[in-house]
């Protein structure tokens, strides 16, 4: 491998464009635009590993295994299997849109999809205290069967019923890591730790076994540009540029910054949202803390100007 290596973090709702257009067909399409903006990348001598979000998918998925469960008697789906559902799913929106691009375009690169487990910590205090919703609303009688038969965890939300939640802990390890980088260093284009990996424990013997949590998918792709030392992290989001003060009067625009200013910033505790911008910025700054070279936040059409200089967030040591 002799181009410049990158990790790029998509989210789960960039292959959404609106609720009126979820369908495959919709997601595809979405993908496909994505996937031009990483060929700029490419084209612009990038070697290019991908993550993705996967969070409305999966939601699609628990809903129609809870609708089929009921109605038609179906088993429902396990949620790390869900996980590796989306994983083979949206990576091949992404790598065949992507093969066609880089074809289109004269570029002679493979693309390929990993499906990735990702190692956690059975004592992560995450599992202690689970916060991340999923699947569908029920009732209370539905809550209480399936916290006495299941021990699921379930929350009261807003008036609007009870919903699931489970642990979102910190990635640990990269399973198939060395697959990744054996691809990578043959130039293919690689498309890995979807949704944030399957979460998988060791019980303990030294085999994995998968378990219902959710993992960050920008955490993930911090790791996975640490274990590669990728020159660049950028992570696409729904903004051009990362603001302080977003949505208040004194709102600004941020070119750049440093660790040690993100790290003020995020102490403040009212810049960034924690359900949204917070974890990019700390997912960021892991990475420029264990040797990264600069992390790049912009939106997926922002992409090759953000690569230019012209635009985004750029967070270096």
């Amino acid at each position: 491998m002799t181009n410049k290596l990158a990790v790029i973090a998509i989210g789960g709702n960039s292959l959404i464009k609106d609720d009126k257009n979820v369908t495959v067909e919709s997601q595809y399409q979405a993908a496909k635009e994505t996937c031009m903006h990483i060929a700029d990348m490419i084209e612009q001598g990038w070697d290019v590993a991908i993550g993705h979000g996967n969070g409305p998918q999966v939601g699609y998925i628990l809903r129609r295994s809870e609708i089929a469960a009921k109605t038609a008697g179906m088993h429902e789906v396990p949620l790390d299997v869900c996980g590796a559902d989306t994983q083979g799913a949206i990576g091949y929106a992404l790598q065949q849109n992507l093969q066609n691009i880089l074809y289109q375009r004269g570029i002679k690169k493979k693309v390929v999809t990993v499906i990735t487990q990702v190692l956690v910590d059975r004592d992560d205090p995450a599992f202690s205290k689970p916060t991340k919703p999923i699947g569908s609303f029920m009732d209370q009688a539905e809550s209480e069967r399936r916290q006495r038969e299941q021990g699921w965890t379930v929350v009261e939300d807003a008036g609007r019923g009870f919903r699931r939640v489970v642990a979102s802990p910190l990635p640990k390890e990269i399973v198939e890591l060395e697959t990744v980088q054996t691809l990578l260093e043959k130039g293919i284009i690689t498309i890995t730790v979807g949704g944030g990996g399957i979460p998988v424990i060791d019980p303990g013997d030294g085999n994995y076994e998968g378990i219902a949590a959710v993992i960050d998918k920008d955490f993930a792709s911090s790791l996975l540009a640490q274990e590669i030392k990728a020159e660049l992290f950028v992570i696409s989001t729904a903004v051009e540029k990362v603001a302080i003060y977003f949505g208040k009067p004194e709102q600004k625009w941020l070119d750049k910054m440093t660790v040690t200013e993100a790290k003020a910033y995020l102490a403040e505790g009212i810049h960034f949202a924690k359900g949204s911008m917070a974890p990019k910025i700390q997912a960021a700054i892991v990475y420029l803390e264990k040797g990264g070279k600069e992390a790049l936040i912009t939106n997926p059409e922002n992409i090759g100007r953000a690569l230019k200089g012209e635009t985004g967030t750029r967070i270096v040591p």
